[in-house]
Parts: C-alpha cells; sequence; structure tokens
C-alpha cells in the first residue's frame, strides 16, 4: 500500500507492528519505510486494542482505500479494524468477539475476516461490511484431537489460517493436533466445510505455512521440533502431502540449551529461498529450495538482531527481512544477499514487545 503524508509528491510506504500492550507494549502502530535504506519510522500509534499481536491489511472504503485488521490475543478473543489513511491508526468501532479463546493469527477470504484461535483450538468466521468493519460471528469451526507432547498439545491449539493461492480453499495449521485442516469456505453464508485433515509427523507442533510463488508447494514450520516440513499442494482437488522434513537449524544445535521454538516462516517472491524466524536460538535460518520447490537445503544461520524473533516479513520489493524481536523490544531490518539469501542487519527500531510486522 502506498499512502500520502505531508504536502508535495512525497510518497510514504507504510508498515504496521503490532504488540502486546499487556507487556509494554504501544499497540498498533504505523510506520514510514525509507524505499533506500529500509529504516522504519514511527508515524502513530494507538492502544485502542488489546495485545494486538498480529494484524492483517484488507481493502475497504476509506480515505486511504485500506483497513488494518487486529486480532486481540486476549482470553475472551476479539478482532478490531482501523482506518490507517492517517499517520496514526484509528479505530473503526469497537472490539467484535470472535467466540474463540486467544486469537493467535487472522487472514481475509472472500470477503470475510477468519481468525485462528489458539486457547479454544478453533477457527471463526466474520463477515467484512461495507463500511470495512467486522459483523458478527457467522461460524465457528472448533478442532478436536491432541498430540504427544503432554505440556503442549493436550488439545487442539490453531495457530493459523489463510487461504489457498488459488483462493477456493481455506488451510488452518493446528499445533496442538499436528495437523493441517483444508476447508471450503461459502462465501453467502460464512460456513467453513471441512475438506480434509493432513497429519504431520506426531510432536512436530506445526505452527505456521507459507506457500510457495508458483503454488505446487506450501512449507510448514513447526514449533516443537526446529523443522520445516516440505508438502506438495494440489489446489484442484485441495490435497496437501507431507514429502520430506528439514531442520532450520545445523545438527550440533538442535538439542542445544535453550531449546528452539521457530516462529514464522517466509519464502522469497523468485521461490529461490526459504526463511525461518527461530525463539530460544536467537536467528534467522536460510534454506535454499530446489527449482521444483520440493527440497529445502539449509544453508546459513544469522543472529536474528535481538531476542525471542516472534514473527519475520519480507517486505514488498522483496529486498529485505524485518524481524519483530518480542522479549528484546525492536523491529531488525536484515538486507538480503541477492545471491546467497543470506540476511545481513542493516538497522533497528524500539518497538516494546513487538508481535508482527505488516506491509501491503
Amino acid at each position: 500500500m502506498a499512502d500520502t503524508a505531508g504536502s508535495g509528491d512525497d510518497v510514504v510506504v507504510r508498515a504496521f507492528i503490532g504488540s502486546f500492550t499487556s507487556a509494554g507494549g504501544r499497540g498498533v502502530t504505523a510506520a514510514a519505510v525509507d524505499q533506500e535504506t529500509g529504516a522504519l519510522t514511527v508515524l502513530g500509534a494507538t492502544d485502542a486494542v488489546p495485545d494486538p499481536s498480529y494484524l492483517a491489511l484488507g481493502h475497504g472504503p476509506g480515505p486511504g482505500g485500506s483497513t488494518l485488521y487486529a486480532v486481540s490475543e486476549t482470553e475472551h478473543g476479539a478482532v478490531a479494524a482501523l482506518d490507517v489513511s492517517g499517520d496514526a491508526p484509528r479505530p473503526l468501532g469497537g472490539l467484535r468477539p470472535v467466540d474463540g479463546g486467544g486469537p493467535t493469527h487472522l487472514a481475509l477470504a472472500a470477503g470475510h475476516l477468519l481468525t485462528a484461535n489458539y486457547g479454544s483450538g478453533s477457527v471463526s468466521v466474520l463477515p467484512v461490511r461495507a463500511d470495512g468493519t467486522p459483523g458478527p460471528v457467522a461460524s465457528v469451526l472448533p478442532h478436536t484431537g491432541s498430540g504427544p507432547d503432554r505440556d503442549r498439545q493436550l488439545s487442539p491449539h490453531a495457530h493459523q489460517v489463510l487461504p489457498d493461492p488459488s483462493g477456493n480453499w481455506v488451510l488452518s495449521v493446528d499445533l496442538g493436533t499436528d495437523s493441517v485442516r483444508v476447508c471450503g469456505l461459502d462465501p453467502a453464508t460464512g460456513e467453513l466445510r471441512p475438506h480434509e485433515e493432513t497429519a504431520l509427523r506426531p510432536g512436530t507442533g506445526p505452527r505456521h505455512l507459507a506457500f510457495h510463488p508458483a503454488g505446487g508447494h506450501a512449507y510448514v514450520l513447526n514449533e516443537l521440533t526446529p523443522t520445516v516440513t516440505v508438502c506438495r499442494w494440489n489446489a484442484a482437488a485441495g490435497a496437501l502431502e507431507p514429502v520430506g522434513e528439514t531442520s532450520v537449524l545445523p545438527g550440533e544445535a538442535q538439542d542445544g540449551d535453550p531449546r528452539t521454538y521457530p516462529s514464522e516462516v517466509v519464502v522469497a517472491h523468485d521461490g529461490r529461498f526459504l526463511w525461518t524466524a527461530n525463539r530460544g536460538d536467537d536467528t534467522l535460518s536460510v534454506l535454499a529450495l530446489d527449482a521444483t520447490g520440493e527440497r529445502a537445503v539449509l544453508v546459513a544461520t544469522v543472529d536474528c538482531g535481538g531476542h525471542w524473533p516472534r514473527d519475520l516479513a519480507l517486505d514488498p520489493a522483496g529486498r529485505r527481512l524485518y524481524v519483530a524481536n518480542e522479549r528484546s523490544g525492536d523491529v531488525s531490518w536484515f538486507d538480503i544477499d541477492p545471491e546467497t539469501g543470506t540476511p545481513r542487519r542493516a538497522g533497528s527500531l524500539e518497538a516494546p514487545a513487538a508481535s508482527c510486522v505488516v506491509f501491503a
């Protein structure tokens, strides 16, 4: 998204940072992005949404042409819409309950806003109204099952929900059940219709998924083991098939202390590289993908620039990575070597309890 601030023809490219207000974060922060250096400059913020741990941009009718959506990752979960046409994000209406606990992720699909509710192990669907605000919950799909990790997998924990590249399916990644569910979404009613459930290796704790730009493969990042599961994706059939698993850490670091909890996976626009953020180890991993997208090989790890990297985002041009380091309270940016895919730290912005970074 591009927006214009001030006078003249100065164009300001925006980034939006979510952070935990309960841990001293600013809430939702808007920042200008210097397209030459990648540097972030705070424009404004709002703490009107409690613990907005994840954000998503959608198109709305406001002056800026866009609406920002945020989860409120609280016991009684909610979502909010914000007008981002000015410097400071401005709430559009109040919080809308999602009928689920602890939502950690949200996405837009077929005119609806969907949330992955970690605490209640479910996915909620809310219609997006003409003014860009979410309406009352249209449907809730509860997940069922458990996994072998008695500390983390006694029940379902939906961690991410997103549409596939074709727009015909919705996938939900569940850390508690070691599986990914594929559903159809009825655009008229907002009902999610289960299509299939793909089982991953028990105890891996899948957290987030990213698609290859060609659309034929998906990469599931696991939180309870530091690995990526490579899957074939058949959009015509709505079928996800695991074909391999690759560590995101060197062999000697896999069983290190402290334990590593990978958080986010990002794929390069040209499909040559895949990056992950790794909490505990506090690194970013670089994996090279072969021409088919089916083979991933770890080629490097670098320091994340802070502590506890909760989120990782690629800028719209595909030249830089931005890391939300939750516990050190910063967003750091890295220039990407176009030949090797290796990130090189270029700067940082103070951002207490940072949890998410999104770009248009």
